[in-house]
């Protein structure tokens, strides 16, 4: 069964996720898929590249396949993670990626949304950040990453203090969202605006888009403060709240925290 789906219109690639069935959960298998199309979309020299879901689809993307986070002892978003692996290539792929968003975006796909260089949704997007949900720990250098492109503190304590859904009005007001258009009206836009990119200068978005990330990955971090960071995670994903978390997902079940 394909994961995704790819079409490529002149210069503009349209990578769809596919997996209905697990609402477009971030697997090894469907990151694999995704890194794999951006692969062969950048041997084509494409200039811009659309990411969705199917029309139509409710959610995005659920964000990462509970059912693939170690149980407990490990690093659930260590380097390799998928999560990670996605969020690199997108972030380094040579031509600008426009996310289209009709749908809610959850966990670790609120990360992999805001790694693309532009985001484009509809009344019905809305971003929610879950890990106190199912009482994990996230990675400093997705935090870092998140801080970033949310552009507030305030705001990013409240999305993953509350796990609430930042609606899409919310998400255009502080910049997350860069334009929020009517459902009927939501393709044609964004691959008008792919299309326009398409026309400009490629080597000189390539450029700008690698020293806009470069510059975004300038923050400095002591060893002292990675060590104490690496070790607060630690506490999380050692813990019985981490075991709960993830078992009462698998369960279908709410879970029972009792902070240790």
């Amino acid at each position: 069964m394909s994961l995704t789906q790819t079409e490529v219109r002149g210069q503009v690639g349209i990578i769809t996720l596919t997996h209905d069935e697990k609402r477009n959960a971030l697997s090894q298998a469907l990151i694999d898929a995704l890194i794999a199309d951006l692969g062969r979309l950048e041997e084509a020299r494409i200039r811009a590249v659309v990411l969705r879901a199917r029309p139509g689809a409710t959610v995005w993307s659920a964000g990462h396949d509970v059912s693939e986070l170690p149980r407990s002892g490990r690093d659930p978003l260590a380097y390799n993670d998928p999560l990670e692996q996605g969020v690199r290539a997108v972030r380094k792929f040579h031509a600008p990626i426009l996310a289209m968003i009709d749908g809610s975006v959850w966990g670790g796909a609120v990360e992999l949304a805001l790694s693309c260089d532009i985001l484009i949704g509809t009344r019905n997007a809305s971003f929610a950040l879950t890990p106190a949900r199912l009482g994990v720990p996230y990675n400093p250098a997705g935090i870092l990453r998140l801080l970033s492109a949310v552009g507030s503190s305030l705001v990013l304590r409240e999305m993953f203090f509350t796990a609430r859904p930042l609606t899409a009005q919310r998400a255009h007001d502080i910049g997350v969202l860069g334009h929020v258009v009517e459902s009927a009206d939501l393709e044609r836009f964004t691959l008008e605006m792919a299309a326009e990119i398409a026309l400009l200068s490629p080597l000189s978005i390539q450029v700008i888009k690698e020293q806009i990330r470069l510059l975004d990955d300038a923050t400095p971090l002591s060893p002292g403060t990675f060590e104490r960071i690496q070790g607060l995670r630690r506490r999380v994903y050692d813990s019985k709240d981490y075991r709960e978390g993830i078992t009462a997902f698998l369960e279908k079940r709410k879970p029972v925290y009792g902070g240790d």
